[in-house]
């Protein structure tokens, strides 16, 4: 092989290995930022420590998040709003009852968001949205309501396949999303505050909180014709 082949061929996989690194660096940045803002909380994480963590500059970051800011919000995007199109696709494909829908809603969600870094994120918003309006705002609109809605047309599936009798359609909605905050706050924060401690199990608390929640939401024979009562 002659040199000039050989200076060409190293250079292409030099431009190859840097358009490679280009590529990464999105989704490095992101996972960087997620790790300091569910460490430090949002306020006290820098940018350039995030940019540091990831192995790049500060002006590196800002290339491709204009601030903090955008930042953050391009964190919950990749780890919990951006999933909503793959969990409603799984609301409509499902065949099986809607009590098999509400069991297989609350263990999914913990093994793909509450076990994993980005349930941080929780803990952040409950001790920081009142400090950053803007961001709550955003948060308000691509995971809790999106969040609702799915839960609401999972309860209104169980309404009117004749599965579940609910009083108030949306409070009822709550009972399914505060106890999975609690889960969430002990894995991150209660563990030392509550008795069982670090020995609190997700899957059996998920699984006797599904049975709770469902004792309650099925209807009986002879039971009260609840559904009327639902409130828009």
């Amino acid at each position: 092989m002659s040199l000039s082949k050989l200076i060409s061929g190293r250079t292409s996989e030099v431009h190859a290995k840097r358009e490679r690194r280009k590529e990464a660096r999105p989704g490095e940045l992101l996972d960087a930022a997620l790790d300091l803002f569910v460490e430090k909380g949002f306020a006290a994480t820098r940018a350039e420590e995030v940019a540091a963590r990831a192995g790049v500059s500060k002006g590196t970051l800002f290339l491709y998040f204009p601030s903090k800011d955008e930042l953050f919000k391009a964190v919950v995007r990749e780890n919990i709003s951006g999933r909503f199109t793959e969990w409603n696709e799984e609301f409509a494909s499902f065949e099986g009852s809607t009590e098999e829908m509400v069991r297989y809603c609350l263990t999914v969600w913990w093994e793909r968001v509450g076990a994993t870094r980005a349930s941080g994120i929780t803990k952040l918003m409950m001790s920081e949205a009142r400090n950053f309006p803007e961001l709550a705002a955003f948060y308000q609109q691509e995971v809790i309501e999106p969040g609702h809605d799915l839960i609401r047309r999972i309860l209104q599936r169980g309404i009117a396949r004749g599965e579940f009798a609910i009083a108030d359609l949306e409070y009822t909605i709550y009972t399914l999303i505060a106890p999975m905050i609690f889960l969430i706050m002990t894995r991150h924060s209660l563990g030392a505050c509550v008795p069982l401690g670090e020995q609190l199990d997700p899957q059996r608390y998920v699984a006797a909180l599904s049975d709770t929640l469902l004792n309650g939401l099925r209807i009986r024979p002879g039971g009260p014709a609840l559904n009327s009562q639902v409130h828009a």
